[in-house]
């Protein structure tokens, strides 16, 4: 009889015996799972899809390893979707659904799982001000790397920091230390968000960015809750909902204004105008670059915020990408200001900023010099991994090509 894709997934409870098996679970290994699942039920990925909750693309995607699941709601649809017994929940580590008999029926479950807690509350007793200082420089330099080669070529690193990060948090007793671990946390999931963002991901961004909050308000650091609370705002403006978006912004900086510093508030400031650039509300927008420009400090960033890069050049290329949409002549001198001032590092940025040059040119009734910028941006998403960037250069190189036939 062939199956259908609402039958239940049934994995043999054999399965579980053997040890790669189990450490499966263990790693949290969704991949390797949904491999499972094929393997000793003959599941399509459709059935996994329909067992999970989790779209079918997105299922593709997780198998391929080109997808990351850290929400613990995607976890428990995965355990419930599976029918997995619950020796298996908690090395997936999980609670057992019949919490009379927490080990299923393994007699030497519950000791196995002592130890196994044990395992990681020791691993996680290691953790010392030396250590969140080494994953904070790994975070750092993965924020760098993503910056110049983008989140595809860095995906592998980012599953493997992120995971450890995650589990030495959950793991971590000592409050001063469970702390430091939850900023960790919080600026390393904003990152997975914005990386997810710019592969089109959203769903996925939006569970990293709820992630990365939870953590912030643990480590009860105002100014990255208010920077991971604005980055997820972008969701909104790629699914098109820029008015969300625009309140969202607003209220993060009412809420926080007087507890986090300049450069953060300009930050917000200008991602509040060009939500309200893609919304079309021009005197929003440009009251909220006046904002932006006043508020910054000098410099390029702050040390208290390694995930904030914000000058007078970042600003001048956010002035244009806003003022663009609206035709203002001083776009251009704008957005070559920028691009003069980039110092070569930030690939992704460039692309999105040579998009809005190109964009400017175009509109100015120049395809000849647009056509170079959207080339050279097409080069740099092309590097990067970033399908956001792919999209505009699509509808522009279109766009280009028109004017000049």
């Amino acid at each position: 009889m062939h199956s259908n894709a609402f039958d239940p997934i049934e994995i043999p409870a054999w399965v579980w015996e053997h040890d790669e098996n189990r450490e499966i679970l263990k790693k949290r290994d969704v991949a390797g799972l949904f491999n499972l699942a094929v393997k000793y039920s003959g599941a399509s990925q459709t059935r996994i899809s329909a067992a999970t909750g989790i779209a079918q693309g997105h299922v593709s995607m997780i198998i391929n390893r080109r997808r990351l699941v850290t929400d613990l709601e995607v976890y428990e649809r995965i355990a419930t979707g599976f029918a997995l017994p619950d020796h298996a929940r908690m090395l997936f580590g999980l609670a057992p659904v019949d919490t009379a008999s927490p080990t299923g029926d393994h007699s030497d479950g519950h000791q196995e799982q002592i130890e196994e807690l044990t395992a990681r509350l020791e691993a996680a007793a290691v953790i010392d001000p030396v250590m969140v200082m080494i994953l904070t420089t790994e975070t750092n330099n993965l924020r760098l790397m993503d910056r110049r080669v983008g989140g595809i070529a860095i995906a592998d690193k980012m599953r493997a920091h992120i995971t450890h990060v995650e589990r030495v948090h959950r793991h971590a007793v000592r409050h001063g230390i469970r702390a430091q671990l939850a900023h960790v946390l919080a600026e390393t999931a904003s990152l997975a968000g914005w990386q997810a963002i710019n592969t089109g991901a959203l769903l996925d961004a939006w569970d990293h960015y709820e992630h990365a909050k939870a953590a912030a308000r643990e480590a009860d650091n105002p100014a990255i809750l208010a920077y991971v609370s604005g980055e997820q705002a972008y969701v909104l403006m790629d699914m098109g909902r820029p008015a969300e978006a625009t309140e969202l912004l607003q209220n993060i900086h009412a809420t926080h204004r007087d507890r986090i510093p300049a450069r953060l508030r300009t930050w917000l400031a200008a991602a509040e105008a060009e939500a309200a650039a893609i919304l079309g509300d021009e005197k929003t927008c440009r009251t909220a670059l006046e904002a932006a420009a006043t508020l910054l400090p000098e410099g390029s960033g702050d040390a208290s915020m390694p995930y904030l890069s914000l000058d007078i050049h970042h600003l001048a290329r956010w002035r244009g990408n806003c003022l663009v949409r609206f035709g203002d002549p001083d776009t251009i001198e704008d957005l070559r200001s920028a691009l003069a001032g980039m110092d070569g590092t930030y690939n992704r940025a460039e692309a999105g900023l040579r998009c809005d040059l190109g964009h400017a040119l175009l509109a100015q009734g120049e395809p000849d010099a647009a056509l170079p910028h959207i080339q050279r941006a097409e080069q740099l998403a092309t590097l990067t991994g970033s399908r956001r960037q792919h999209l505009r250069i699509r509808d522009l190189s279109r766009a280009v090509k028109h004017a000049l036939h």
